[in-house]
C-alpha cells in the first residue's frame, strides 16, 4: 500500500522569511534615519545656521570674496552668548537694510574707538590685531567715538579696502543677526572663522 501523502499547506512565500524581514525591517531603519537626518539638518540651516556667500575683499585675509561660509543665527539671540569684541558679525547695512554687511566687532557699547595712523585704540590702549597683516593696513587717524549703549563699531580686516564704521558709524544691536563660524566651501579653507 502506497503511502499516504499529507500536504501541510504551501511553503513560506519569499516576502515572509526571516531574511525579508530582516531586509524590510533594515529598509524602514534606514528611511527613518535618512528622514529624521534631512529634517535636523533643515531645521539647523533654517533656525540655527545658515549658509552665506562672501561677497568683497574687505574681509581678507581672514574671508576671501565667493568664500561660502555658516552663520549662526542663534548665538545672540535671547542672550545665550554676548558679542564680543573679535568676533565677526553678520548684520543688516544700517542706511540700505536690504543689504548684508560682515565686519569684525572692535569696539563694545561704551567703549572709546581712537585710529592714530592705522593702529586702533580702544580706552586708550592699542588693540593688538594679528589678523590685520601690514599690507592691508591703512594710515588713517580719526577722532576718538564713545560707542554708544545697545552699538558695536566695527571694522573690515583689510582696512584699506573696507566700508565700516570708520564711514558710517556705529552698527545698532537690533540689526546683528548672525556670528559666522565655519568655512565650508573652497575646500582648502575648511575650518572655523579666525
Amino acid at each position: 500500500m502506497p503511502d499516504e501523502q499529507v500536504h501541510s499547506g504551501p511553503g513560506p512565500t519569499p516576502q515572509h522569511t526571516p531574511e525579508a524581514r530582516a531586509g524590510l525591517l533594515h529598509t524602514v531603519a534606514w528611511v527613518r534615519d535618512l528622514a529624521l537626518s534631512v529634517v535636523l539638518a533643515v531645521v539647523l540651516i533654517v533656525f540655527i545656521y545658515q549658509p552665506v556667500k562672501v561677497e568683497g575683499t574687505s574681509m581678507m585675509p581672514s574671508l576671501t570674496d565667493q568664500e561660502r561660509i555658516f552663520i549662526n543665527k542663534f548665538a545672540y539671540r535671547w542672550g545665550l552668548e554676548s558679542i564680543q569684541r573679535g568676533d565677526m558679525v553678520v548684520f543688516w547695512f544700517p542706511r540700505d537694510t536690504s543689504k548684508s554687511y560682515i565686519k569684525r566687532v572692535v569696539g563694545l557699547p561704551g567703549d572709546t574707538v581712537e585710529i592714530r595712523d592705522g593702529d586702533v585704540y580702544v580706552n586708550g590702549k592699542v588693540l593688538e590685531e594679528d589678523y590685520v597683516p601690514s599690507q592691508y593696513r591703512d594710515h588713517q587717524t580719526l577722532a576718538p567715538v564713545t560707542v554708544p549703549a545697545n552699538a558695536f563699531y566695527v571694522l573690515g580686516d583689510h582696512r584699506s579696502s573696507s566700508n565700516d564704521s570708520r564711514a558710517w558709524g556705529t552698527v545698532e544691536r537690533k540689526y546683528i543677526y548672525g556670528k559666522a563660524v565655519f568655512v565650508y566651501w573652497p575646500l582648502d579653507k575648511l575650518g572655523r572663522v579666525r
